[in-house]
């Protein structure tokens, strides 16, 4: 069922929402220049539901130690006409990835692995990793991994895996059809492990970035050495010292109803409901997407975003050494992998850390804007975040939309609330009075 939005509906549900508070309660800075964002923001999501771009947002702003602005508007749920909520849940796909490669770096800070480990340590399923002579060769025209995989290639995506929906064939329709779109499965860890490591790498590790399963098998590894499944450990070493109460690879009966509907869009104004079983099955299941599985609620994710830009303490609780924070924070490629062709095509041109993104030239025109040293990482599902440590300032974005999959031949379709992240993150820096432009892709 296709939804198509009234301009008037539209309109109503980004006015009589904008200004909802995601915290029932929440105290906000008081200041003139904390006003100015607080309505620059309810302003860009009010726009974002008027003009049809997404059905629901939820932004925040941190800055200076202050929640300087916290807003909501369109829905949770079109048909239902439930407006959104600020404490709504929100599944937040490769968002989830900064978050697994902290947990691997808070074992890495208790001496439980290092960066340069090889990965075979634990997971002797990628022993005799074999790679394509090119990147459409057929499956059986291999050459041997010349290294094994390390810790740290799983970190930057350059260990050769790669993503089905992202890898040409052959390679990436063996992918789909053994491992799907990687979100949830119904194998076992060890199961899926096993069938992935059958299939041989696209690239030399080490050799470039590729997009593609790393970090669930990042987040496979840390739960081996471990020795406990992903979601308790993540829950344990992440969730409950940083107070992240609602983010989770399972969403729980008591709190489906706080779950923002996902949608498809190729038009503005016009939702067609899709769904993501894997948060709300009877049970949680064995296999935890690393990669892209997380749940979470804006105000969560702040949490883990400030303790990064805080390097590795929220308050009084520290999560990782500030050395360590600052390796993550820190561009791990050369000049030259920087400049290959990066998910879109287009050079990566800034730096990646470990899991994030990295802006090293603030000037460089872009679409991206934020200081040198700004970092994040955004999810398909079309959340966005970043924090910048120059302004002592995080932005968060959440929404539950994405484009319909392009046709074979046809242009990727329009990214529903990309427009629209691009003026909130603008109108932030515009209000605060610093303007610079760069490119972070993702």
């Amino acid at each position: 069922m296709n939804i198509s939005l009234t301009r008037r509906q539209l309109l109503a549900a980004g006015t009589a929402l904008s200004c909802l508070s995601t915290v029932p309660g929440a105290a906000f800075a008081s200041d003139a220049s904390s006003a100015r964002i607080r309505a620059a923001v309810e302003k860009a999501t009010h726009d974002a539901v008027a003009s049809g771009d997404v059905p629901g947002v939820v932004a925040q702003v941190w800055r200076r130690g202050e929640l300087c602005a916290d807003s909501t508007a369109g829905w949770l749920n079109i048909e239902r006409r439930q407006p959104m909520q600020g404490n709504a849940l929100f599944g937040i796909a490769s968002m989830t990835k900064p978050v697994t490669v902290a947990l691997a770096l808070r074992l890495m800070d208790e001496g439980k692995l290092k960066l340069d480990d090889p990965i075979t340590r634990w997971l002797p399923e990628f022993a005799q990793m074999r790679v394509l002579r090119s990147p459409t060769a057929a499956l059986d025209d291999t050459v041997p991994a010349a290294r094994a995989i390390t810790v740290e290639d799983l970190m930057t995506h350059r260990s050769g895996l790669a993503y089905g929906f992202m890898a040409a064939p052959p390679l990436g329709t063996a992918l789909l059809a053994k491992m799907g779109f990687g979100i949830d499965s119904p194998m076992t860890p060890d199961a899926w492990l096993q069938t992935l490591a059958q299939l041989p790498l696209l690239y030399q590790p080490g050799e470039r970035f590729n997009y593609g399963h790393s970090i669930d098998v990042l987040g496979l590894l840390a739960a081996r050495v471990a020795g406990k499944d992903l979601g308790t450990l993540m829950h344990e070493k992440l969730f409950a010292p940083l107070g992240m109460v609602d983010t989770g690879f399972w969403v729980p009966p008591e709190k489906r109803a706080r779950m923002a509907s996902f949608y498809i869009s190729t038009q503005p104004g016009q939702f067609m409901p899709g769904s993501v079983g894997a948060f709300t099955t009877e049970r949680p299941a064995a296999y935890a997407s690393g990669g892209q599985g997380l749940v979470s609620t804006a105000a969560d994710y702040l949490r883990f975003a400030r303790m990064l830009m805080e390097n590795g303490k929220l308050g009084t609780v520290r999560v990782l050494k500030a050395q360590t924070v600052q390796k993550m924070r820190s561009n791990q490629f050369t000049d030259a992998q920087r400049q290959l062709p990066f998910i879109a095509g287009s050079p990566f041109n800034q730096g990646f850390g470990l899991g994030m993104s990295v802006i090293l030239n603030a000037t460089q025109p872009g679409v991206v804007t934020g200081g040198v040293g700004t970092f994040g990482w955004p999810g398909a599902f079309g959340g966005w975040w970043q924090a910048d440590p120059q302004q002592q300032l995080v932005l968060i974005w959440l929404q539950e939309c994405t484009p319909a999959p392009p046709q074979p031949g046809q242009a990727m379709p329009r990214l529903p609330g990309a427009q629209s992240t691009e003026q909130f993150r603008k109108a932030v820096y515009e209000t605060i009075g610093d303007g610079a432009h760069a490119n972070t892709a993702g």
